[in-house]
Formats: C-alpha cells, sequence, structure tokens
C-alpha cells in the first residue's frame, strides 16, 4: 500500500474570492501562495508548509438566471463535507479564542474526550474549526 502523508488542500466555493482570502489571511493567518502561478483561480492560502485552502468562486447553476444567489449550506440530512479543521497546541487555541473574540466572530466550544474544539464560520458559510489534543 502506499502511504499517504497529509491532506494538501481543502477547495471551497465563494461567492467573493478576495474577500475570503482576506478574511482566512485576516482571522486565521493564512498566506496567500502560487499567485505567480495560478492568479487568482484558485487563490491558494497556506497555513504552513503542508495545509492548504483552496478558494474558488461560487459557479452558476446551468440554465440559471444571471445574478441569482448560490444555494445555501445543506442540512444535515444531505451528503456533503461538514465541516474541516486545523490543528494547534494548547496556547495556540487558547489565542485563537482570544483573537476570534477580539474580532467579534461567534464560536461555539465543544469538549471531546480526546480533543477540544472551537467551530465558527468564513464568510461564505462553511464550517471551520480549531482543534487541539492538548488537554
Amino acid at each position: 500500500m502506499f502511504d499517504l502523508h497529509s491532506l494538501d488542500h481543502i477547495a471551497l466555493a465563494c461567492r467573493d474570492v478576495a474577500a475570503s482570502a482576506a478574511w482566512y489571511a485576516d482571522v486565521l493567518g493564512l498566506k496567500r501562495v502560487h499567485a505567480n502561478v495560478w492568479g487568482d483561480v484558485p487563490t491558494m492560502m497556506s497555513a504552513g508548509n503542508d495545509t492548504m485552502v483552496a478558494l474558488f468562486p461560487v459557479r452558476p447553476a446551468p440554465g440559471s438566471e444571471p445574478g441569482n444567489e448560490p444555494k445555501p449550506r445543506p442540512g444535515g440530512d444531505t451528503l456533503a463535507m461538514r465541516h474541516f479543521a486545523f490543528r494547534t497546541d494548547r496556547p495556540g487555541f487558547e489565542q485563537a479564542q482570544t483573537h476570534l473574540r477580539d474580532k467579534g466572530i461567534e464560536f461555539r466550544f465543544e469538549d471531546h474526550d480526546i480533543a477540544h474544539s472551537i467551530y465558527f464560520h468564513d464568510p461564505d458559510g462553511h464550517k471551520v474549526e480549531i482543534t487541539t489534543y492538548d488537554l
């Protein structure tokens, strides 16, 4: 069997790619990479060297009227990605909560017995998790 090393990236559809890129930079400290090769599509935002968020513009459904809003996130009864998570250590986890509070971003804390997590949403409603196993 082959070895997988890590999750390379997650691809997200966004209403406004530039605004989402600014949010991921400001809120999570992600850095823009590969713009010199790919331009704006996708807009690649990097967390360290191994994990990226690829931002793509949302595409209208075939045959839809121009200017229609994208469909909302699916509910829990739909096969879809529920959320994506970044891992940090305990000091980073505490700093993340303070940072989100300072930014006025609401989050929910959960104790998973082996890990602690906070959950919040990006500008397009994608659920983001920050988790730590340092209890």
